[in-house]
């Protein structure tokens, strides 16, 4: 069984390299490895490091999740789903909480890879406010020095996301007599900033904005150190705390940042689990999720948008658990489980339309049937069914935020990518071209490798009189475009 996954992974990768031109020569020379290395990554013999693999994608003209494709063998979705805990694909109960209890309740020493004592940021070590803050730290490049800076994926991410569940929460009150007293004047001035940085995200993307919210995550975090506060000025301080890692996080992730990205992810539960908030704790899962779908293990994004489903089942939030049944469902699809799926996408859909819920936070405010439709097209071109994905993606058209640009051309990129796949390449040469005019107003690294997937497309009809222009303003958009 191992040889035949060995096989596949080994077709997928070098034919793709060949489609695009490349000798292995070639392809090492841009990389910058030897012929070497790809040789051992065209056998399955090695993995291609996970910071290399943006470039990878790029070289090849794929995006991230398809790349994923290209790496993994059906043998190996055949066993995620196998050791996957929670068998029911959109279920949430205590059952499913129970099970990543039992496969975790012997506490690991060791968080991630290649750890020789214990780290003081492991998540069976008490989930203090001290270590939210040193977490957080490390993730931005503070005192720690980033020491803690290492891919977690498996039973690493496994492990943090039922101890934020399980572990319990210490006191958040201070007894300082000096230091900044924190107010709710203060707060909902911090918390300000945050939401302002959310919207300018979903009009221009993250590029120009990494920087900002990282210099205001700090800010927030030299506040929890000394500030003067009473345990429900500390439980509010780190709810704002929370979100501004979670916001953080996304733009260093869209950035291209991924590594960086996910600490700051995982910064943001304990922060969230120090609020005592459900719905941000759900919310920091669900962009855990959406890295472990896009370039990590899918079976992780599955595992955290279940158990953050769990945390809110109290509450009356239809919009919020929309979401995290898109994101399990995008999960689902990268490990080709068509059924779970669309059980996924079906039952977020059948909540969506009830409206939103008295519990729906303010900063979900995007969450509409465009999302949904949008999010089951791109599980569609994940499953190989480019048919079904055009036609989600033309009933998100009319039903999108026009506000939001960023996510109307993430999902008009794939669009043209789907009409392409099907043979259109006149819809799809009109869809890129009007994704290219949206394109040039927004920083994402995300949107790049999409573009990158959509262009890769249009080459198998550079024979045609409506293509060529297209890949004549594509090439000049993407040489343009700095990485952000």
């Amino acid at each position: 069984m191992k040889g035949v996954g060995v096989s596949v992974r080994r077709h997928r990768l070098q034919e793709r390299r060949l489609a695009v031109g490349l000798t292995q020569e070639q392809l090492a020379e841009k990389m910058g490895v030897e012929r070497t290395t790809v040789v051992r990554w065209e056998s399955g013999k090695r993995m291609p490091q996970i910071s290399q693999r943006p470039r990878l994608a790029g070289v090849l003209g794929v995006t991230l999740a398809e790349l994923h494709d290209l790496l993994a063998s059906p043998h190996d979705a055949d066993r995620g789903l196998r050791e996957c805990p929670i068998r029911h694909p959109s279920r949430v109960d205590d059952t499913a909480v129970a099970a990543l209890r039992q496969e975790h309740e012997q506490p690991r020493n060791r968080y991630g890879q290649g750890r020789e004592s214990i780290d003081r940021l492991d998540p069976a070590l008490p989930w203090t406010a001290a270590r939210m803050v040193e977490s957080l730290e490390a993730a931005v490049g503070g005192p720690m020095k980033r020491r803690s800076l290492l891919s977690a994926s498996g039973a690493a991410v496994s492990q943090y996301v039922l101890q934020s569940v399980v572990a319990p929460t210490e006191a958040m009150a201070t007894d300082a007599k000096n230091g900044t007293p924190v107010t709710p004047v203060l707060l909902n001035s911090l918390q300000a900033t945050t939401d302002e940085l959310r919207h300018l995200d979903a009009s221009g993307g993250s590029g120009t904005l990494v920087g900002t919210a990282r210099q205001h995550l700090k800010t927030l975090l030299a506040l929890a150190k000394p500030g003067v506060r009473d345990e429900r000025m500390g439980r509010r301080l780190a709810a704002v705390i929370a979100d501004a890692a979670i916001q953080a996080g996304w733009y260093t992730f869209d950035g291209g940042q991924h590594v960086a990205g996910q600490q700051l992810f995982l910064g943001a539960i304990r922060a969230a689990r120090a609020s005592e908030d459900s719905r941000l704790h759900a919310c920091a899962l669900s962009f855990l999720a959406i890295h472990g779908y896009s370039v990590g293990d899918p079976r992780d994004a599955v595992t955290a948008a279940r158990t953050a489903r769990h945390r809110i089942k109290d509450q009356d939030a239809p919009a919020l658990h929309a979401m995290l049944l898109t994101r399990q469902a995008r999960a689902h699809a990268r490990l080709r489980e068509e059924r779970h799926t669309l059980a996924a996408l079906d039952e977020a859909e059948g909540l969506c339309a009830r409206g939103r819920g008295e519990d729906d936070p303010h900063w979900l405010y995007w969450m509409n049937l465009g999302e949904i439709f949008g999010q089951r097209g791109s599980c569609y071109l994940d499953l190989g069914r480019p048919d079904e994905a055009e036609r989600a993606f033309r009933a998100a058209r009319g039903a999108l935020n026009h506000d939001d640009a960023r996510t109307r051309a993430q999902f008009l990129s794939r669009a043209a990518t789907a009409q392409m796949r099907t043979g259109d390449a006149d819809a799809g040469c009109r869809t890129g071209q009007e994704v290219l005019a949206l394109a040039e107003g927004i920083t994402s690294s995300r949107l790049d490798e999409n573009l990158q997937a959509m262009l890769s497309e249009a080459h198998r009809f550079k024979d045609a009189r409506a293509i060529r222009p297209l890949l004549d303003q594509g090439e000049t958009v993407l040489r343009q475009r700095t990485p952000a």
